[in-house]
């Protein structure tokens, strides 16, 4: 062979094997993203927070640092992926953001599993119980007053934006601050679950005989309510009662105020920025909160002393609501992971 051609094949050789070396891997499939908000200590081993479960019995053994994020992304070789957002709007918002646009991660086809635990309305639900929701409805945006500087015919001194009186007509969300989810795939979870048993017990029973409200008296269940999300974690009656009424203001009342939790709505704005870029599909997104404690003090008690024992890991149905949360949860998990072939070419809940 001529010494032109054997160098001519020489570096056609070593131009493939550079490309090669250099080529990006493909990015990895991921079917099932599940979202939780806090941990108390390790993923596995110690006291649960809303992680634990799902990396113990779901095998997410493998490890994915997340620098731009708050929490390293828990995996399996199925496709369920698990991540840790951090507590409060702020944190949910830049970890989520910093997944969808991580290039090692094909999460076009995936579905979003918000699942963690919750203050609940005693009217609407009770302890242990989980709820899906169709609206999450932003507490933190709005002007606020001083209750004690409020005019006296004022409900509460917390007003919307750009209005000038409590529940001013009509409503203007500002954009971000409601969030419609896909109702489909929300009932097709409900539908999917609502017969799942919950955990019971004769201390949550003896816990809920301290609360009035219709729903009080409940044993944990499975059903449709509706979140308002805010970083302030707010506590008492009066509380619930602004609550129950924002849902109704800003939903045009087709919302039902059930939980309240803290992360939601900046999870949700990341996604839908995420769903404009291409990056992920918006209607592929279940939001399920668990009642961890009620939202108000129990009869006999002022807001203030019931709000001193309000703390992770000492909320009257904090293990069961963990409980709860992955129960419901894994049931539509183990759903999608087996019938992968059916939802990821059509989204569950839409025939």
């Amino acid at each position: 062979m001529k010494p032109f051609f054997r160098c001519f094949l020489a570096s056609a050789f070593l131009a493939i094997f550079a490309a090669a070396v250099t080529a990006k891997p493909r990015p990895i499939p991921v079917k099932v993203v599940v979202v939780a908000m806090f941990e108390v200590g390790n993923d596995t081993g110690d006291t649960p927070g809303e992680l634990q479960y799902w990396v113990e019995r779901d095998h997410l053994d493998r490890s994915y640092p997340l620098p731009a994020g708050y929490h390293a992304l828990r995996m399996n070789g199925e496709g369920e992926m698990a991540v840790l957002t951090g507590q409060g709007t702020a944190h949910a918002a830049a970890t989520i953001m910093a997944l969808g646009l991580d290039p090692r991660f094909d999460l076009s086809h995936a579905y979003w599993l918000i699942a963690g635990i919750a203050g609940g309305s005693p009217d609407r639900v009770s302890l242990g119980s989980a709820a899906w929701a169709r609206w999450v409805v932003d507490g933190d945006l709005g002007y606020e007053i001083d209750a004690r500087e409020m005019p006296a015919d004022w409900p509460t001194g917390y007003i919307p934006l750009r209005k000038t009186k409590p529940f001013e007509a009509p409503a203007s969300p500002l954009d971000g601050q409601l969030c419609e989810l896909n109702a489909a795939i929300a009932n097709w979870a409900f539908d999917l679950t609502r017969n799942t048993p919950l955990p019971d017990s004769d201390k949550l029973k003896e816990v809920r005989g301290h609360f009035d409200g219709a729903a009080a008296q409940n044993p944990p269940t499975v059903l449709m309510g509706d979140e308002v999300s805010s970083s302030t974690y707010w506590h008492g009656k009066l509380s619930d009662a602004w609550a129950t009424e924002w849902m109704g203001y800003f939903t045009n009342g087709k919302g039902q105020f059930a939980t309240t939790a803290m992360e939601d709505t900046g999870t949700l704005q990341s996604l839908r920025f995420l769903a404009n870029a291409g990056h992920i599909d918006w209607n592929r997104i279940l939001v399920l909160r668990t009642v961890s404690n009620f939202d108000q003090q129990p009869r006999g008690m002022s807001a203030a002393d019931s709000l001193a024992h309000q703390r992770i890991g000492a909320y009257s149905a904090y293990l069961p609501s963990l409980e709860s949360a992955y129960s419901v949860g894994h049931v539509v998990v183990h759903e999608l992971l087996a019938h992968w072939s059916k939802y990821n070419t059509s989204t569950a809940g839409a025939n």
